[in-house]
Parts: C-alpha cells; structure tokens; sequence
C-alpha cells in the first residue's frame, strides 16, 4: 500500500492525483480532521503529528509514504525518514522542480500556510537550484479552512483569494506554486485571480509523476505493492462537511473511517 496523510481532507487532492497516474495501486489515506490546521501550531508539534500519521499508516500496511501536506513537508520530513525504515515522499520538492522548468522570467510566487511560508523551504530549495530565481511568498492561513468548510464558491472566498494574491500579482511573477495540497480545490479561482499568464503549479501533480518515476525505475520495490484496487479513507474526525469536501475532491462518494487520535499516539 502506498500510504498517504494530511491535516485534513486537502491531501485527497494527492490521493486523487496518485490514483489517475498509478491505477490500481492500493492507498491508506489518513486526514488528520480533528487537528487541522497544521499551519498555525509548532514545529515540534507539527514533527510529533507526522509521527503518529506515519505510524498509523505503516501499522495499517503502508509501504511507502507521502507527507501530502506543505507544513507536514517543511518541517518533519527528516525526522520521518529517520525513525521509519520506508520510503518517504514530501510534497515540496517535486513542486520546486516543475517550477523551475515551468518559468520563463524566473519570477515565482509561493502561498502556503503561515509555517510552510515561515519556514523559508519553498525559497531555499528554488534558490540552491537557480540563484538568479525571485521568491515572492505570502502566509494564506484562512484558504485551508475554507476548503475544509466546502466554500469553493463563495464571493468571500474570492475576495480573499483576491486579498492574498494582490502582493504577488504586482510582482510580475510568471509562476505560482501552490504550497498546500487544500488550494488545488480552488485553483480555477486563484487561476482567475493571478492571472491567465501566470503559470500554476499543484504539488498534487508533480508528487505523483515523481512517485510513477520511482516505481519505474525501482520495479522489485514496485511489486511489494499492493494492486488491488482497495483505497482506504480514515480521519480522526468526522463531520458531514467532510463527506461533501471529500467527495468534490475525489469525484464520488468516499467511505471515511474515524480513528481515535488517541489510539496510536
């Protein structure tokens, strides 16, 4: 199984994109509901998080996993390959290596969650690949709640997106990547919103091509993976709004399972 978490339903996003590039490839996603968001807490909170995630999804038969959440990325990456004897994916660097083939002027935005623009990985991980890039980041702490809440249509969710865009858009960037997996939910408006030059890059995508590659070039790793088409969906919390978020991101109704945070701590 290929087992993936998040801080909430926005790592769907991943599981979605996983599931179109490796059909048939068992999955194990957990949503982290009853803790999201990551953005606003510690580093050290966030890295004990992504411990108990992991744990949970190897217990549960994950053979490789992917940290399908920017904050997640940022900050517990390391301390996840070191205490888990399975191949770790983050989702920040195959977005950075998109980018960088993607632009034209070498002018990139970044948005993400306040610790995922604090923690300056976006930037450094652009930087040691093209010095002469620009980074323009900017925190979006209200977009994950607002996906989690199913407001992907609402005028205030475009006036904020609007709001939080402005100081990217008068810096001419040509490329925007979108760091956090909940933002491709309503990436057509922040498409509408920077502008039809620029162009938008979801980690979504670039995980899971990066992941295909991997397998292809690792086939005796390949078939200790399950394919039997089985995808399980577990949350630590579960509302109503979920199932209706869950099923916009996937595309059809979804079973959630609800662990207790509790019982693999």
């Amino acid at each position: 199984m290929i087992g993936i978490f998040d801080s909430g339903i926005g790592g769907l996003t991943v599981v979605k994109g996983i599931m179109d590039t490796l059909p048939g490839h068992d999955i194990v996603y957990f949503g982290d509901t009853a803790r999201t968001p990551y953005g606003t807490k510690s580093a050290r909170t966030v890295i004990d998080y992504c411990l108990e995630n992991t744990r949970f999804l190897v217990d549960n038969g994950a053979k490789m996993i992917v940290m399908a959440c920017n904050t997640a990325s940022s900050v517990a990456t390391e301390a996840v390959r070191e205490a888990f004897d399975v191949p770790v994916y983050e989702v920040i660097s195959p977005a950075v290596n998109l980018c960088l083939a993607a632009t034209k002027k070498d002018i990139i935005g970044v948005i993400g969650t306040r610790a995922t623009i604090a923690s300056g990985i976006y930037e450094k991980k652009i930087k040691e690949k093209n010095p002469r890039a620009k980074v323009h980041c900017a925190p979006c702490p209200l977009l994950v709640p607002l996906v989690e809440e199913g407001w992907f249509k609402k005028p205030e969710t475009r006036m904020i997106v609007k709001k939080y865009l402005h100081p990217l858009k008068v810096r001419q960037i040509d490329t925007l990547i979108l760091g956090c997996t909940h933002y491709p939910v309503i990436k057509d408006i922040i498409a509408h919103k920077i502008g039809k030059r620029v162009r938008i890059i979801d980690s979504s995508t670039a995980i899971a091509t990066e992941i295909k590659d991997y397998l292809a070039k690792h086939p005796d790793f390949d078939k200790k993976l399950t394919k039997t088409h089985t995808t399980r969906f577990f949350v630590s919390d579960i509302t109503p709004q979920f199932h209706k978020t869950a099923k916009t991101i996937i595309g059809w109704n979804i079973r959630l399972e609800e662990t207790d945070m509790g019982g693999f701590a």
